[in-house]
């Protein structure tokens, strides 16, 4: 304890900076709940098509306006932050179209959707796919410029790292990207993954330039009570199309019921600001504490991080398992499970991953996970509670001290 008591002294003006950005959102999202009259019969569910549904009509502006956007797609039929996405770019490209990818590789899970053989990928429908990898962990703003032709409908970013050695982007380093791109000439969709990053700063991608955002509830959005679903927020031209795919064109955002009611995505979001604060807090401790016993982080311990993700670099197997199992065996749900590397599905390498959560899979709540392959790194997230990642911590420094 006396060990991360210093590192706690060490981060004290980050975490005034992070209270700082919390309460911002907190004021943000708070005015979106009053400028939309949130009342309690927004909660309720409805059935069948779900004709005049208040609630899921009035989440999506309340995403929208939290988000700084014109409109926004919030609904528990989204399943994951991969359908999310794949919903969103299926709604926008045609056949013959370009998706440009500017921040290198997608995510693993993410690269059978693009371009997959035989499975109803976007290249199975005829759309091309093209990518500029980074220089230095930035845009390469010559090489896209080379890269960039009429044909490319969506310019696609990956804020989050996923799986590679990068820092997240900022808000700051996307809006650039976007001005870049309009100051070329380009006029199509700029389409931003967002997942992990919601909240981290006072302003969203779709305050800087982005035309469409992607996230899922599970992880920052959803505050860590939501249960399900994602959100899609944006230029309302995109979002139309969008709607479209996600129920059928003749019909759009006109219907979708949920049975179940809608309390917890709407508290979720309430929520959201506060408990990404908890988890970026977690995330610099953990961080501070493994710098100073010689791991590498991502992003290193003096710079701001712009998601919740953390990366650390082990080189060594047996280290990355066992500081993965201590934090299952610090959870509160399947606190018992030790954990094991597995083929995932989505994944090409084995992945093994702690996810002791009450929401499964929620990765805004204490977790860790990583590709079983050198250099060994794991990749943590979340934390609903500072107090939960600090007893975390002192397991794994029992752990691997």
């Amino acid at each position: 304890m006396e060990f991360i008591e210093k590192c706690e002294e060490k981060l004290i003006e980050k975490f005034k900076n992070i209270d700082d950005v919390s309460y911002y959102n907190q004021v943000k999202v708070l005015n979106a709940f009053r400028n939309n009259n949130i009342a309690v019969r927004h909660f309720n569910g409805t059935t069948g098509y779900g004709y005049d549904d208040e609630g899921r009509d009035c989440l999506g502006k309340l995403y929208a306006e939290a988000f700084g956007a014109e409109s926004g797609i919030a609904s528990p039929h989204l399943l994951s932050g991969t359908h999310a996405l794949t919903v969103a770019l299926f709604g926008i490209l045609r056949p013959k179209d370009t998706l440009f990818c500017i921040s290198g590789i997608p995510y693993d899970t993410l690269r059978g959707v693009i371009y997959g053989d035989n499975n109803g990928s976007l290249k199975d429908f005829g759309v091309n796919f093209k990518y500029c990898e980074l220089k230095d962990g930035c845009f390469d703003f010559d090489e896209i410029k080379k890269s960039l032709d009429k044909s490319v409908k969506i310019v696609y970013i990956q804020r989050s790292r996923g799986y590679e050695l990068r820092d997240a982007f900022s808000c700051g380093q996307i809006g650039e990207a976007c001005k870049f791109l309009r100051s070329i000439g380009y006029d199509g969709c700029i389409f931003v993954d967002n997942c992990y990053g919601e909240f981290v700063e006072k302003k969203e991608p779709t305050e800087v330039g982005a035309d469409i955002i992607v996230g899922s509830f599970i992880k920052n959005a959803g505050g860590g009570l939501a249960p399900t679903g994602g959100y899609i927020c944006g230029k309302s031209k995109f979002i139309d199309l969008i709607g479209k795919r996600l129920t059928a064109p003749s019909i759009g955002l006109e219907v979708g019921s949920y049975f179940n009611g809608y309390q917890y995505l709407y508290q979720g979001l309430f929520l959201a600001p506060h408990t990404v604060a908890q988890a970026l807090k977690t995330s610099l401790l953990i961080g501070q504490a493994m710098d100073a016993l010689g791991y590498k982080n991502y992003p290193s311990i003096d710079k701001t991080p712009y998601d919740i993700t953390r990366a650390i670099e082990f080189g060594s197997e047996d280290k990355m398992i066992d500081f993965i199992r201590e934090v299952q065996y610090a959870s509160p749900v399947d606190s018992y499970v030790t954990c094991e590397p597995w083929d995932m599905p989505g994944y090409s390498d084995k992945i093994i991953m702690a996810a002791g959560t009450f929401v499964s899979g929620s990765s805004i709540e204490l977790s860790a996970d990583g590709p079983v392959k050198p250099p060994f790194i794991a990749y943590f997230q979340g934390g609903l509670t500072y107090e939960h990642g600090k007893y975390a911590l002192e397991r794994i420094l029992s752990k691997i001290k």
